[in-house]
C-alpha cells in the first residue's frame, strides 16, 4: 500500500479523501456515503450485527455499505432510527455536545397527573445524575410527546417512571430535523441529499 506515492506499512496510519492511498497499484476511493430512515419495529435490535435469534436493524436495509446505527432504540421501543456509514456524522448526531433533539410519543399505562408533566419538563434525577429539562407535549389523557437532546440509556422510560408512571408503548417520531412520516413499522428509505444537509446543520455546535 502507498500513501502520497510512499510505501506504508503501519496499519494504523490516518489518511482521508485526499491521501492519495494505492493498493497494487490501483487508486483506493473512498466509499460514497449512505444514509437511511428506518422505522424499527418492536423486537429488532439497534445493532449492526445480532448473534442471537432477533433481527438486526441493519437486515431491514437493503444496501450494499456497510452501515451502523446513529444511536440506538432499546428492544421494544419503536419508529426512527438512522443507519449510515459516515462515521462523523454519525458522532454529530449522538455527541451530548450538539444537543440534538429526539421526539418520542409515548402511550402510558394510566393517566399522567400535571405535576407528574411539570417534573419532566423541569428535569428528572436518575441514578446516573438528572436530567435536561424536557419538552412535553399532551396528546390525550394516555398519550404524551416528549422531546430530550441527552441520549442516556432507556432514558425516557426511566424518565416517565421517575415520575410515578409506566410506559405502555414508546415510539421515536422524530429525530432532529427528520420526521418519520408515513414510513410504516419495518420500512426503511435513503435520506435525499436535502435531507442529509439538514441533518448536518441540525448538528452544528
Amino acid at each position: 500500500m502507498t500513501v502520497g506515492g510512499e510505501v506504508v506499512t503501519d496499519p494504523a496510519r490516518d489518511v482521508d479523501g485526499e491521501s492519495g492511498v494505492e493498493v497494487d497499484g490501483k487508486a483506493v476511493a473512498r466509499e460514497p456515503s449512505e444514509v437511511w430512515v428506518v422505522n424499527k419495529p418492536a423486537g429488532v435490535t439497534s445493532t449492526a450485527k445480532e448473534p442471537g435469534r432477533r433481527r438486526a436493524v441493519v437486515d431491514l436495509v437493503r444496501s450494499e455499505r456497510r452501515l451502523y446505527p446513529v444511536g440506538r432504540l432499546d428492544v421494544e421501543t419503536t419508529g426512527l432510527i438512522l443507519l449510515t456509514n459516515d462515521g462523523e456524522l454519525a458522532n454529530r448526531l449522538t455527541h451530548p455536545r450538539y444537543e440534538v433533539p429526539k421526539t418520542y410519543r409515548v402511550t402510558l399505562r394510566a393517566p399522567a397527573s400535571q405535576s407528574a408533566l411539570r417534573r419532566l419538563r423541569e428535569g428528572i434525577r436518575l441514578e446516573d445524575g438528572p436530567t435536561a429539562p424536557a419538552k412535553v407535549r399532551s396528546i390525550s389523557d394516555r398519550e404524551i410527546e416528549i422531546t430530550i437532546r441527552e441520549g442516556r440509556n432507556r432514558q425516557v422510560r426511566r424518565m416517565i417512571e421517575a415520575v410515578g408512571s409506566r410506559v405502555e408503548r414508546l415510539s421515536r417520531v422524530r429525530f432532529a430535523s427528520l420526521e418519520l412520516g408515513g414510513l410504516g413499522e419495518g420500512e426503511a428509505r435513503p435520506l435525499t441529499k436535502a435531507e442529509v444537509r439538514r441533518l448536518w446543520k441540525d448538528a452544528r455546535p
